[in-house]
């Protein structure tokens, strides 16, 4: 779990610094915090940093619906902004309904009868 963690801390410091995320620089960063880890970590999360935008990952972790990205694109200019606020509006106001919980008096009977 530490490998993980130092490997994930190791690619945000990089992506936060602009730096290009290589497995070379996640290692030397690693190394510097005295953390040791197995060799393939590295080379995992550069490959994930090459093939997903860091930003995107960053600003929907733990987004279980897909209200997030329409949030984020809702601020800009112009009617296509203002079209993304209404379609996203709706959406969000809508309420899930809440079991309701069964009393005794429903059953007919009750626990002190």
């Amino acid at each position: 779990m530490a490998s993980e963690v130092a490997c994930t801390y190791a690619t945000l410091i990089l992506h936060d610094d602009g730096i290009a995320v290589t497995a070379e620089k996640i290692a030397t960063l690693v190394k510097a915090a005295n953390v040791s880890i197995e060799s393939y970590w590295p080379s995992l999360f550069a490959k994930l940093a090459e093939k997903r935008n860091i930003e995107d990952l960053i600003m929907n972790v733990g987004s279980g619906s897909g209200a997030a990205p329409a949030a984020i694109a809702a601020p800009g200019g112009g009617a296509g902004g203002a079209a993304a606020a209404a379609a996203a509006a709706p959406a969000a106001e809508e309420k899930k309904e809440e079991p309701k919980e069964e009393s005794d008096d429903d059953m007919g009977f009750s626990l002190f009868d």
